[in-house]
């Protein structure tokens, strides 16, 4: 019908319609990297976001909630990891959302791709920082932790500047999977605890936390490498089968061990000077930051390697063995063989002939 917006085309003349009206797509989406999933990347920074907000607001809440100066230093000392993971992820994300739209309306060179998103990443970092850093301005220990939340979240947005979106979507999600696991297992924590044998005695409470430590990071990078496996299957799905190559479904998984070590590695280097006042109020909280800041690496590591081997194994149940392959050769060989057996059947008669030609 006419009215209802469709062309009308005379009989015959279908071969005069303009070759790019019959093109299934358009010229935007033939670009390996045109992220179809815009709306999925709004959700994820959204997510991304909230956590981010959610550690912000939860080591604000811790600082501000000591009683005196020392409760003060060495709750800004705990609180400083979450706060620097927290703004990776977030920077990433927004970063990441921001590439999308850009790329929807035209194509982005190397260098501005990276710019956009370092500078994507900067301006959320710097929001963050002000959460800390008003806290009071007058202490140099807030600028610290303000800068350290801006350089993390700075070095998130840089990540959206290589062209591999769909990777960085899946560690994204993996990791905003792994601050969930947390999140459930410190919720019921007591009861954990108690199952994993927690008594009364020092031995018990001490082997007990070991085993509750080891296996949020078993879980957590479990459910990192799933969740990855699932997000680039999905992208799989959505891009009509167009897939990327397997070792990147590996550091997909590992994507969110590899981000806890990055905000170790900030913690320890630009928030550094944080650790070291915690570690001045006594010898006790020297030892508990040290503790603190190896179980953090360890862990980092675990999540690392288990979400790495669970997203490989995921991907390798999936791809198909060489014989499947080879199944279709198979059926033609009796076909094969029996051309061949047919000359066979003819030599005896050939031979007979040449016999009575020769006595003859």
């Amino acid at each position: 019908m006419a009215g209802a917006g469709f062309p009308i085309l005379a009989p015959g003349r279908a071969a005069a319609v303009p070759p790019r009206t019959l093109s299934p797509m358009s010229a935007q989406d033939k670009t390996p990297d045109a992220e179809r999933s815009s709306s999925n990347g709004f959700l994820l920074a959204l997510a991304a976001l909230i956590w981010m907000a959610a550690m912000l607001w939860s080591a604000r809440a811790t600082i501000t909630g000591g009683g005196d100066a020392e409760m003060e230093v060495t709750s800004t000392a705990y609180a400083l990891p979450g706060a620097v993971t927290g703004a990776l992820v977030g920077g990433a994300a927004v970063a990441l959302a921001l590439i999308t739209r850009l790329t929807r309306r035209r194509e982005l060179g190397p260098t501005v791709r990276f710019a956009a998103a370092t500078g994507a990443g900067l301006a959320l970092g710097a929001l963050g920082a002000v959460a800390i850093i008003t806290i009071n301005t007058e202490g140099w220990i807030y600028a610290v932790v303000g800068g350290t939340v801006a350089a993390a979240a700075t070095i998130g947005g840089a990540l959206a500047g290589f062209r591999q979106p769909r990777v960085l979507a899946a560690v994204c999600w993996a990791a905003i999977a792994v601050f969930l696991v947390g999140f459930v297992l410190n919720v019921f924590q007591d009861p954990v605890l108690k199952a994993l044998g927690s008594g009364s005695t020092e031995a018990s409470q001490s082997s007990a936390a070991n085993w509750f430590t080891f296996l949020q990071s078993f879980l957590s990078g479990l459910a990192a490498g799933l969740i990855a496996y699932g997000v680039l299957r999905r992208f799989r799905r959505r891009a009509a089968g167009e897939d990327v190559a397997w070792p990147l479904y590996a550091l997909a998984g590992a994507g969110p061990g590899l981000l806890l070590v990055v905000g170790e590695a900030l913690t320890r280097t630009a928030g550094s000077r944080v650790l070291e006042l915690a570690g001045k109020v006594s010898e006790l909280e020297l030892v508990v930051q040290r503790m603190l800041s190896g179980a953090r690496f360890n862990s980092a590591l675990i999540v690392l390697f288990v979400g790495a081997i669970s997203a490989t194994i995921a991907v390798g149940r999936t791809i198909k063995s060489p014989e499947a392959a080879d199944s279709k050769p198979a059926v033609s060989k009796p076909a094969a063989s029996a051309k061949r057996a047919a000359p066979k059947k003819s030599a005896p008669a050939e031979k007979a002939a040449a016999e009575t030609a020769s006595a003859e």
